[in-house]
Formats: structure tokens, C-alpha cells, sequence
């Protein structure tokens, strides 16, 4: 069941079908540049377990994104609840893609979408994407969302420390 379309996309909950192509993401040490690693297969197993609780939860996580005109999982985009520093937990849209598929629209297409979703579906009042300092790519599809810089704080991951940038939006059905 799709929860989001796009021109190109859709986008639908990931279920263990989508494993493997999970994996191609996860494991890729080009495409985990800002986690400073390529994913082991007991992290790739706890991501997708992670993402299917978020389901259950929420309702919403990273759902696969689906390119339209060949059916294939290129990446993953959607919605989770991140701690970025602040009293409670920010609405976060993520996003993830294989390589072959970046610099073609795909993570700024599905983005907004989600943003949309959050705004329209959700009732946000505003989302979130919390990014490395250092990942200019994903810089520019949060600011292609219509997101600018709203703070900053340092994540402790895998024994380091990473600066991160929070880029948010606001609903601008809540602005009046």
C-alpha cells in the first residue's frame, strides 16, 4: 500500500522483502559517508527492525521509496522522532539513497513529499532534518524543502563526536 506518490515515486512501508536492497544502501561505505561506515548485517538487521517498531508506533518511519517506472527500491525517505538537544523530540524527514540514484531529484522529490504529509496528514506544526555539518548534498535538499538552519548539536556515534546542522519548516497553515 503506497503512502506517499510522487511524479516518480512512490513511497510505502518497508517490509523484509525490501532487505536486500536495504542492504545495498547500508553497506555501502559511499553512501554511509556521514555515519562513517558501512553497516554491518546486524545493523542492517537492527535499522529494519528499528524502521518496522517506528510503524508500529508512530504509524509513520523511512518508508522505500520505489522508483515508478522500473518498481525497484532506490533509497529511503520518510518520517521518525529524533532527539537533536532540545526538551522533546523533533519530527525528522530522512532520507537515504542508493548511489546510482543520487543527483537525479529523488531525495528532494520524496522530502517534500513527506514534508506535505507531515504538514497535511500529520498536522505538524514544523519538520525537521538534522545533517552532518559536512553532507552538502544533503544540505541542499533540506534547504530545497524549504528549510534553513534552526540550531545545531553534536551527536556521540560509533566513538565520535559529529557536528550536525538542524534545518526545520514550518507549517505555515499554523504561521496565522
Amino acid at each position: 500500500m503506497n503512502i506517499l506518490e510522487t511524479p516518480r515515486l512512490c513511497l510505502r512501508e518497508m517490509t523484509w522483502d525490501d532487505y536486500p536492497a536495504l542492504c545495498r544502501m547500508l553497506k555501502d561505505p559511499d553512501v554511509m559517508y556521514a555515519y562513517e561506515h558501512a553497516f554491518s548485517d546486524e545493523e542492517a538487521r537492527a535499522w529494519m527492525e528499528k524502521q518496522l517498531a517506528r510503524y508500529r508506533e508512530y504509524g509513520f518511519g523511512l518508508w522505500a521509496v520505489i522508483l515508478k517506472e522500473t518498481k525497484e527500491m532506490i533509497g529511503q525517505c520518510g518520517l521518525t522522532m529524533q532527539d537533536c538537544g532540545r526538551e522533546q523530540p523533533v519530527l525528522e524527514i530522512g532520507y537515504l539513497f542508493e548511489k546510482a540514484f543520487w543527483h537525479q531529484g529523488y531525495a528532494s522529490e520524496s522530502a517534500i513529499a513527506c514534508r506535505e504529509y507531515a504538514f497535511h496528514t500529520l498536522r505538524a506544526k514544523e519538520v525537521f532534518s538534522i545533517i552532518r555539518d559536512q553532507n552538502l548534498p544533503s544540505r541542499k535538499v533540506a534547504e530545497r524543502n524549504g528549510m534553513t538552519p534552526n540550531g545545531s548539536f553534536v551527536k556521540h556515534y560509533y566513538g565520535m563526536d559529529m557536528p550536525h546542522i538542524i534545518f526545520s519548516v514550518k507549517n505555515p497553515g499554523f504561521l496565522k
